[in-house]
């Protein structure tokens, strides 16, 4: 299977979905701006969405893969499916406990997460409702997960990476047509989060019964692979999910903070969540089964090679993103968000957080390009490690930022986080043999560094003089977009003339079938 192809199939659906986001973003910013309501949805959404990354998407899929692959290339399609109907008769029972438990308990979850909204009633009450509305999100998503992993596992992207559309698209709709008929806006889409969530699970269920993976439900029992699921699930939360606990924390801690700093923060989140979605999210979707299949099949060269490919496509794609947004963070965040009820005072405070979360997106891309070398040879417990000092150190370095930094020092502690966790799994890829660049690869890294450095200066220098000037929304959204594009063109020729990447060898990619070398 062709690496870049299979990530760029992902990172297509995911960009639409992150582009359609910000749509949504745009709307929230210009109805909510970064008050107490917008807050309230913040921490609701975050709820469910925490703990879809966790156990949904995270450790289930860094479990689930490796055993769907193993049963697929050892003994075929057959005990492959059977293999996902154990699991599936397992997850929905843990998914309906779950949302029932929490909707019980949901006061005390959302005082865990903002427990600076406690001692204000109305705020924390609004909180509460709106989690209540959009947590059943979490039950859909692990299911969703589940068949999404079977699509993936035999080579089927498309559906899973085009479901989130799904979800933007019904907010973007509540937002526009339907805000005034509940208590607020964000008590609207905290609905509209769980019709999505429907809407989701459907699409990929019909995908993979087109793909002949209908996958039938079963009563639950705890059989051998259900059991050694469970095992590999347990570390595979904190492994998987470390940048997401990190979010987490830094969400805690900002309840503490004055009124807009879960909202600063979030909207930072979203824009460097861009790359890191559509690039990081793509290469580890698209890298875990082929990694899985070649490590299944004991083809460790092609594994080794596997893994170098990603890491300097994880870098080649996501560089020029950090630089721009590390030049030239406020020009951007005013012309994504700030109109309607989101001031100049919240493009300032917004702006400073990217700063910081961008000087921590390559760590972040990285994590996802390097864990998935362990999770192919199921071991969730190296990973597991390198997060939890990941986590420990954001809570540690929180504190002790946010009274001099204030929401600045929360996104600062979960960059230093993510680098200490990115250096520490590469260090122990290097110490395995896993992971084993070459000369020729690791100049092209060096010199996709320079390439992004030119960048960032030509940004930096250039950009100010040139949108600060303009008025209008649109023309400073469209001359923002356009200085950022004709940026990464400059950084894409100056990496094809040192010999970093070569365009012409990625479009060959690109172009070839799955069955591409």
């Amino acid at each position: 299977m062709n690496l870049l192809r299979s990530a760029a199939t992902v990172g297509f659906f995911t960009f639409i979905s992150r582009i359609l986001g910000f749509v949504r973003d745009l709307l929230i910013a210009a109805t909510l701006g970064a008050g107490p309501i917008a807050d309230a949805f913040f921490v609701a959404f975050r709820l469910p969405n925490l703990f879809r990354r966790l156990f949904a998407e995270g450790a289930f899929n860094a479990a689930f893969t490796p055993m769907f692959a193993e049963a697929l290339t050892q003994s075929g399609p057959a005990a492959a499916r059977r293999t996902a109907e154990e699991a599936l008769a397992v997850v929905i029972v843990a998914a309906i406990l779950t949302t029932a438990v929490a909707e019980v308990f949901m006061a005390a979850l959302v005082a865990a997460l903002a427990p600076g909204f406690v001692d204000d009633a109305a705020q924390f009450q609004r909180t509460v409702e709106m989690a209540r509305l959009a947590f059943p999100y979490l039950a859909l998503m692990t299911l969703m997960a589940l068949v999404g992993a079977v699509l993936n596992g035999v080579g089927k992207f498309a559906a899973a990476a085009a479901a989130p559309v799904l979800l933007n698209l019904i907010a973007i709709t509540a937002l526009l047509g339907f805000a005034d008929l509940g208590r607020s806006p964000g008590h609207v889409l905290a609905a509209a989060v769980t019709i999505a969530g429907v809407a989701q699970l459907l699409m990929v269920v019909i995908a993979a019964r087109r793909a002949g993976y209908d996958i039938r439900l079963k009563r639950p029992r705890l059989t051998a692979g259900v059991k050694r699921l469970g095992r590999l699930m347990a570390p595979g939360v904190l492994a998987a999910g470390a940048t997401q606990i990190n979010i987490f924390v830094g969400s805690q801690l900002a309840s503490l903070l004055s009124v807009g700093a879960i909202s600063h923060l979030y909207y930072a989140d979203r824009v460097y969540q861009l790359p890191l979605g559509v690039i990081g999210v793509g290469l580890s979707v698209a890298l875990l089964p082929q990694l899985s299949r070649e490590a299944q099949a004991g083809d460790e060269p092609a594994a080794r090679a596997s893994l170098a490919r990603a890491v300097e496509l994880a870098l080649w794609l996501t560089l020029p993103a950090a630089a721009a947004a590390i030049a030239i963070p406020e020009l951007l965040v005013r012309a994504l968000f700030e109109r309607g009820a989101f001031t100049d005072a919240d493009a300032a405070a917004t702006a400073s957080a990217l700063l910081a979360y961008a000087a921590g997106l390559p760590a972040f891309v990285l994590t996802k390009a390097l864990a998935p070398a362990f999770f192919a040879r199921a071991d969730t417990k190296g990973p597991a490690r390198a997060a939890g000092v990941s986590v420990a150190l954001n809570i540690a370095l929180g504190l002790l930022l946010m009274g001099p930094l204030g929401h600045v020092g929360l996104a600062l502690a979960t960059t230093l986080a993510g680098w200490v966790q990115a250096v520490w799994l590469g260090a122990v890829l290097l110490r395995r043999g896993w992971y084993a660049p070459d000369a020729r690869s690791l100049w092209r890294l060096a010199g996709l560094g320079l390439a992004a450095a030119a960048l960032a200066g030509a940004l930096f220098y250039a950009a100010p003089p040139l949108l600060a000037p303009l008025a209008g929304d649109s023309l400073r959204l469209i001359a923002t977009l356009g200085v950022c594009l004709i940026g990464g063109l400059l950084y894409l020729l100056i990496a094809h003339v040192i010999g970093a990447a070569r365009i012409d060898v990625a479009l060959g990619e690109v172009r070839r079938g799955p069955g591409g070398a």
